[in-house]
């Protein structure tokens, strides 16, 4: 279990860090879009890296989220909207590659983190 500020001075590779440190092959980007469940977001409303969560909140709330090994996706993605109206969408390394989730938001960040584990392994051990 890991627990990330939310502050408005916090940049999003800071939110990336705190979260990859648990989870290294998943990764949260953030969108200037709102947020739905279980629905893929353009690409193009991806937030660059370097933003301040200040500069991208729809409310100026300030606080943490608790982030559990047992928790699914959809739960962690509709926390950081409800909470601090961030939307936010987790990704999964496969090779080399990092694929949107959405279709698998019922799993685990475990089983998520696990299956990007494996697919990484194996797409390494065919090159």
């Amino acid at each position: 279990m890991i627990e990330i500020l939310i502050n408005n001075l916090k940049t999003i590779s800071e939110v990336q860090y705190d979260f990859s440190r648990k989870f290294p092959f998943l990764k949260l980007e953030f969108f200037n879009t709102a947020y739905v469940a279980e629905k893929a977001l353009p690409k193009s409303k991806m937030f660059s890296q370097d933003k301040k969560l200040g500069a991208i909140r729809k409310t100026q709330k300030e606080g943490k989220i608790i982030v559990a090994r047992q928790q699914t996706v959809n739960d962690l993605e509709r926390e950081l909207w409800e909470k601090f109206r961030l939307s936010a969408q987790v990704f999964r390394k496969s090779g080399n590659l990092w694929i949107e989730t959405s279709l698998t938001d019922s799993w685990t960040l475990e089983q998520q983190n696990r299956e990007g584990y494996e697919m990484s392994k194996l797409h390494y051990k065919n090159d």
